[in-house]
């Protein structure tokens, strides 16, 4: 038998889904997606022009114009039979998110879980889809409000948990009676690729669901798009200031999930065990990949050596990989890999203290791909140029202050504003606390992520622009109220 030479083997090329169909780009150009588990190549993956983005949208747009005009309840009916697809093909989408992505099965198993349970949820909603009835000061008038949808809505979504950012999206824009175009990360194409064509197979109409790849140019082309009336981002805070300001100018409607500098807060009166468990969780869990990460642990100074030795004893037991017994793996791609060495660089030379860590990672396997050691940083509260940095990696810092006031003080010193924990045994801290910092979800006892398909989620400052998805808070953002009156 010969062997294959590997340099023979053809890498697979990831093209536009629109209409119902794979499409090809008119740019002749492609990215180049690598495996963060190996650093190998694996996919190229077409660049979208304008002339691709527009044949996107028109195509969506005619698909919207018999959407919109499926009842709110036989919108959710469809919606079942698409989750039942996604349910039914649950083992090939856990592969694609694990492959593309670098995480274990049992992470990526989570993923798609939560996906599902999303669309779960905002299929239900097509029986509410509530509006409000209204008094008058006139007793003839009869008034109420009610739902309608934009027409075709922009989305744009990261890779740190493909599949979830994608139903976040999509099944509350559908519900709402919405076409979509969706922007699908670099790093995770095929896996957009894959749910759009589940969504047909369901019996979805061809063109309500068209992907769209490319780079941040093709994400500017989709928001300037004339005929997209609303676009949803998640990613970095800078890319959806840039995206703010381009929608402005059209007046579109814009809903912003950003970055976080999220506070864990260790109180003394805690139990520090599992204090310390969920603060491992918080912060290296998905390779600490997550906008809600816990990045900075603010310790109360009379359990700040004990916390911190158990914490440091825990992470130095931490396993890189993709197998299900590991606790992260890499980073997604080589660019964060060196932003997150650059960063350590930084913190060295500016008279922050790297406690552990602040290096790449060597696993077993021999793979050379994005791996960075979990690592824990000090010192950085009085450098705010580098204390105030999102990393988005498997880095948290630690810091000392001496009671709870203090702990709200530097839980409030940040541009940001997503998540935010408090560990302790006080209801009487745990009220305060979570009445006085400055973020859109708190969690006593816990990690500093954890939203399901029913809760709101959004930040204050960097962190937003003050909208919230999912939840029923979604319904605002995909849909347009109208107040009808009625004189008898």
């Amino acid at each position: 038998m010969h062997k294959r030479n590997p340099s023979k083997i053809k890498v697979k090329k990831i093209l536009n889904f629109i209409d119902g169909k794979l499409a090809y780009s008119s740019i002749k150009r492609n990215l180049k997606k690598f495996n963060p588990h190996n650093g190998k190549l694996q996919k190229y993956v077409a660049i979208s022009g304008s002339s691709d983005v527009d044949y996107a949208v028109r195509s969506s747009l005619i698909a919207f114009k018999d959407w919109s005009a499926v009842s709110p309840v036989n919108r959710g009916k469809y919606l079942k039979n698409f989750v039942h697809e996604l349910e039914s093909n649950r083992d090939k989408l856990e592969r694609l998110v694990s492959l593309e992505t670098a995480k274990s099965l049992q992470a990526s198993s989570g993923e798609v879980s939560g996906a599902i349970l999303q669309g779960d949820y905002f299929a239900g909603e097509g029986m509410r889809l509530y509006g409000r009835s209204l008094t008058s000061s006139n007793h003839q008038k009869s008034v109420f409000t009610s739902r309608y949808p934009h027409g075709v809505v922009g989305l744009i979504v990261p890779a740190n948990t493909p599949i979830a950012n994608i139903a976040w999206k999509i099944f509350p824009a559908l519900i709402c009676g919405n076409s979509c175009v969706l922007k699908a990360s670099e790093d995770a194409p095929e896996l957009a690729n894959q749910v759009a064509k589940l969504a047909i197979k369901s019996g979805l109409p061809k063109g309500l669901i068209n992907i769209i790849h490319g780079d941040a140019s093709t994400g500017r082309l989709l928001v300037e798009h004339p005929l997209i009336k609303l676009i949803s981002f998640t990613g970095s805070s800078s890319a959806g200031i840039d995206i703010s300001s381009r929608a402005s100018k059209y007046l579109k409607r814009v809903s912003l999930e950003l970055g976080g500098k999220n506070p864990f807060v260790v109180s003394d009166d805690c139990n520090l065990e599992k204090a310390v468990d969920w603060a491992l969780l918080s912060a290296f869990s998905n390779a600490g990949q997550r906008c809600a990460a816990g990045s900075r642990l603010i310790v109360f100074e009379k359990i700040y050596d004990s916390f911190k030795k158990e914490f440091l004893r825990k992470m130095s037991t931490l396993k890189l990989g993709v197998s299900d017994e590991c606790d992260l793996g890499p980073v997604i791609n080589l660019k964060q890999y060196k932003n997150i060495l650059r960063y350590f660089k930084l913190v060295s030379s500016n008279g922050g203290k790297i406690e552990f860590g602040g290096k790449p990672a060597h696993i077993k396997s021999g793979a050379h791909g994005y791996y960075i050691l979990p690592s824990l940083i000090s010192g950085l509260e009085k450098i705010p140029e580098l204390y105030d940095i999102e990393v988005f990696g498997p880095v948290t810092h630690i810091e000392k202050v001496k009671d709870l006031d203090e702990a709200i003080k530097a839980s409030n010193n940040t541009r940001y504003g997503l998540t935010a924990s408090i560990h302790t045994s006080s209801i009487s801290k745990s009220l305060q606390f979570s009445k006085s910092v400055m973020c859109g979800f708190v969690n006593v006892n816990l990690g500093t992520f954890g939203s399901e398909p029913h809760f709101p989620f959004g930040g204050y400052g960097l962190s937003g622009n003050g909208t919230r998805e999912p939840g029923i808070e979604a319904l605002d953002v995909y849909s347009e109220l109208k107040n009808i009156s009625i004189s008898e």
